[in-house]
């Protein structure tokens, strides 16, 4: 009876292995096959990287690369309005100059693309250029409250002495 217990679960140890192997070999099989599939059906300008990357990756796609010099508050604001566009940019900060300047590579599908992140991105700046600043703002309706504040004292005071 032991021994027959004994030949049971080694039999079953043996067919589970070998499930587990056949398993992992389909599984293997049907991953290879979905990759070389994607593979081939996947055309090459659907695998390259979009938006913001390198200067190297951008040069290295094989389209023409053009570039602007952008100041350090304007950078993100050009970075919203080409992601939004669909334009492919790098950034490289000139180090040599104080305050730091900005030079981007960019490259866009086409013309009217890069004209419209132009425009876009120049009514920003104009636009925050022209806008005063809270901070100032608030100084300016601070000191506003504070002389307010002075009179109100002195009409007080001579309420009070009447």
């Amino acid at each position: 009876m032991q021994e027959e217990i004994e030949n049971r679960s080694v039999t079953l140890v043996i067919s589970a292995s070998k499930l587990t192997l056949r398993v992992l070999q389909d599984t293997m099989r049907q991953y290879l096959a979905e990759r070389k599939y994607k593979a081939n059906n996947t055309p090459q300008t659907d695998l390259a990287k979009h938006g913001k990357q390198t200067v190297k990756k951008l040069v290295g796609q094989g389209k023409g690369v053009t570039n602007i010099e952008v100041t350090d508050s304007n950078i993100k604001a050009f970075e919203r309005v080409a992601n939004k566009y669909g334009v492919d940019f790098a950034v490289k900060r000139d180090a040599s100059q104080r305050p730091p300047k900005y030079l981007v590579f960019f490259k866009a599908p086409d013309t009217d693309a890069m004209t419209a992140v132009f425009r876009e991105f120049t009514a920003k700046t104009i636009k925050r250029e022209n806008k005063p600043s809270i901070i100032a703002q608030l100084r300016k309706f601070q000191e506003l409250l504070q002389s307010t504040a002075q009179k109100g004292e002195r009409q007080k005071s001579k309420e009070q002495v009447r």
